[in-house]
């Protein structure tokens, strides 16, 4: 018989989530700048400051820029840092995330997905955080309000682990998500703390010949992101690709450990198969759009359809591995993706789980679909109709067009 710990019902949206589970994760440093639809986050929190109930340094920066920068000096003195945007406001802080996570700075963000400018729209897509892909975040994505929670404590366990040290950000689709009030069964602080544990600093050697903890310290002095020319910077981007690579094992190990305590898990950690053994045809797809797409497989499987899905949870690092497994046996794949790569052939999505299958023995008929994006609705027909067109490939053996889009006028 599992330990399973006792747990509280809350109603939280996603963002109160995100706030909530930070309150329980003894974070020392909060950085950040309100930018819609992620402000609830760090109200919220500001909230927990100002009524005392967390020790906690809130810094109210002039911009997205100044916070991230903030959460970087913050992590690099050894503090436990989180912060969190979205759209414009990560965009802004594009420079700063490539610093932070060169500098190996265990930084969690959450970022409320949301479409970038212009046209001006405020609604959830994934374009925000794709096009930050390159930049060395580790990238995990929620399906509702509770893995959200679920997610932040795993984040920090994740991020501060010593084979990886790298930043974290936490997906939760803007609005869908982060505005939808949801039961989420939320831990005791005591629990909740003990699983997150206190931060652990790798030690390194310095100049001095001192074997110390990694951090800004007057004691033992040390540079972070000094100038590395020619002679250095290439191994600097190598142990990053090595601490990602790290990731892939230590992203499951956690999972599972928070698993046996709340009796939640989400597929293996990596990726979530859904009634995928004996698919013949499947949806690839990240964040709260797989709550339909599971609706839709439990209808097409009532009509004897083999359908089934593949949902990414995590994007960075990219588990070609698991993906290439699962969808081995799959006739016909659509992948869907909520954000646009201009000129590119298809969205970051599929261009990444078409590039994991690329050697597979049996490799699937593929497809693209675009959807959602600016916030448009993608309703559960429409999900069908994708269904209906890769029983279709299944029949012809033939993608006539490998870039298509859901609920668009044209």
């Amino acid at each position: 018989m599992k330990n399973i710990a006792k747990q509280e019902t809350l109603g939280l949206n996603g963002d109160e989530a995100v706030a909530y589970a930070a309150k329980q994760s003894d974070v020392d440093v909060v950085a950040a700048y309100p930018i819609t639809p992620q402000t609830i986050i760090v109200e919220k929190f500001s909230e927990y400051v100002a009524n005392g109930e967390v020790n906690t340094e809130f810094v109210c920066t002039e911009s997205e820029h100044s916070a991230m920068a903030a959460c970087l000096a913050a992590a690099a003195v050894g503090a436990r840092t989180f912060t969190a945007s979205a759209s414009a406001g990560l965009a802004l802080m594009h420079e700063m995330l490539f610093v932070t996570s060169g500098c190996r700075a265990p930084v969690v963000m959450a970022v409320a997905n949301r479409a970038l400018s212009a046209p001006l729209n405020i609604h959830g897509d994934h374009s925000d955080a794709m096009a930050q892909r390159d930049s060395g975040w580790i990238q995990i994505y929620a399906e509702d309000a509770q893995e959200v929670y679920d997610l932040m404590f795993q984040a920090f366990r994740i991020a501060e682990h010593l084979d990886v040290q790298l930043p974290v950000i936490v997906g939760l689709d803007g609005f869908t998500l982060s505005h939808t009030l949801e039961n989420v069964q939320v831990l005791p602080d005591d629990l909740a703390i003990k699983f997150v544990g206190t931060r652990q600093l790798p030690t390194v050697l310095t100049h001095e010949g001192k074997k110390v903890p990694y951090k800004l310290d007057p004691a033992n002095p040390m540079t972070m992101g000094p100038v590395a020319l020619q002679n250095y910077y290439f191994e600097f981007k190598r142990q990053q690709e090595e601490a990602m690579k790290n990731a892939l094992k230590i992203i499951p190990e956690v999972h599972d450990e928070y698993g046996q305590l709340t009796n939640r898990y989400h597929g293996d950690g990596l990726v979530e198969k859904y009634k995928l053994d004996d698919a013949e045809i499947a949806i690839v797809c990240v964040g709260s759009t797989a709550g339909t797409v599971k609706m839709v497989v439990d209808e097409l499987r009532e009509k004897s359809v083999k359908a089934g899905l593949l949902r990414l949870r995590t994007f960075r690092p990219f588990p070609a591995e698991d993906i290439a497994k699962a969808l081995g046996k799959v006739k016909a794949v659509a992948v869907m993706d909520r954000s646009m790569s201009f000129g590119g052939i298809g969205g970051a999505v599929y261009q990444e789980t078409r590039h994991a299958l690329y050697d597979s023995t049996s490799r699937p008929h593929m497809v693209n679909y675009i959807y959602g994006l600016g916030g448009r609705d993608t309703s559960p027909s429409q999900i069908l109709s994708v269904y209906e067109d890769l029983q279709k490939i299944v029949q012809t053996k033939q993608v006539a067009e490998k870039i298509r889009y859901i609920g668009l006028r044209e």
